[in-house]
């Protein structure tokens, strides 16, 4: 099989800096292995988008991104948010450079250069859906595509605060976890869902596609990247005490069985606030906004490279 021409995008400031660190060793193996590439390094937040729609506009079809979740972010949206050509025809890879790499472990995709490299010479695709978000920041009225996992309430909360500490390692973000859980006010909101309405205080609201977030957790167990179908979690009010001793529950995949917690599957969501207080919005990862968001599935949007 011939070898495609790939248009590498790369976040150097991605995993605490390791992408601009591990370039020229990455180049060095991407030479020794026979690929050929051209590459682009992103400037700022958003840069990825803009450099995907560059990129389609140019004829390329094949898009590497070397960076985290927040990159493969970006990516998604440029290849979403293109009208170029169908999004489907782009083959889309990622080698995870990054800190939480939840996406990645959904598919097992190595962080070993080699190893993934190795891999993608093998041109095995997928294909995923994705999820449109609308939602509301500074009484404007947005829009977001995302391929992992979206969170609402606590999530959010901490997304935001990560926003001022962009470089933090696992360990860092599950102190903060625990420091903003005592800060935190849950507020009440609206979930509309399946013909059905459920009003409450919750903890933490989420919508995956993919399984993993927060660095491996897995708030969303019950999700599959291509059933056409949201796995939404939604956790009501409980002591903060017992927010800290689920936390296993996190992680191993059981959090559906405590009591406050519920999950379904759904291809629809709208989450509305109750009051004067919006409920904040975050995205693989990233702060978007507030109340009200509407959650859409589209199924089988994006093609991955394995």
């Amino acid at each position: 099989m011939d070898q495609p021409f790939w248009y590498i995008i790369a976040n150097p400031a991605a995993g605490n800096g390791a992408v601009g660190r591990r370039w020229p060793v990455i180049e060095r193996v991407l030479q020794e292995m026979g690929f050929s590439y051209t590459i682009k390094f992103t400037e700022y937040r958003g840069h990825a988008i803009r450099l995907v729609e560059d990129a389609v506009l140019k004829g390329r079809r094949h898009l590497l991104a070397l960076g985290g979740d927040g990159t493969n972010h970006e990516m998604a949206n440029g290849i979403l948010s293109q009208t170029v050509v169908p999004p489907t025809d782009i083959h889309y890879a990622l080698l995870p450079i990054g800190t939480g790499n939840d996406w990645a472990r959904m598919y097992e995709i190595p962080r070993d250069i080699r190893q993934r490299l190795t891999r993608l010479r093998e041109m095995k695709t997928v294909l995923q859906d994705a999820g449109r978000v609308t939602y509301s920041r500074d009484g404007q009225t947005l829009s977001r595509f995302f391929i992992n996992v979206a969170g609402m309430a606590y999530d959010a909360y901490i997304a935001r605060q990560l926003d001022k500490h962009r470089f933090i390692n696992r360990m860092q973000y599950l102190l903060m976890v625990g420091q903003y859980l005592f800060r935190y006010r849950l507020t009440p909101a609206r979930l509309l869902f399946n013909n059905q309405t459920v009003e409450d205080l919750f903890y933490t609201i989420n919508v995956g596609i993919c399984r993993y977030s927060g660095g491996g957790m897995q708030l969303v167990p019950q999700a599959a990247p291509d059933d056409g179908l949201f796995a939404l979690t939604f956790a009501r009010s409980l002591p903060k005490w017992e927010v800290l001793w689920c936390t296993p529950r996190f992680y191993n995949g059981s959090i559906l069985n405590h009591p406050c917690v519920s999950g379904v599957q759904t291809a629809w969501l709208r989450v509305e606030h109750i009051g004067d207080t919006p409920t904040l919005l975050e995205a693989d990862g990233e702060f978007l906004g507030e109340t009200p968001a509407e959650f859409v599935i589209l199924e089988k949007a994006l093609r991955i490279v394995l």
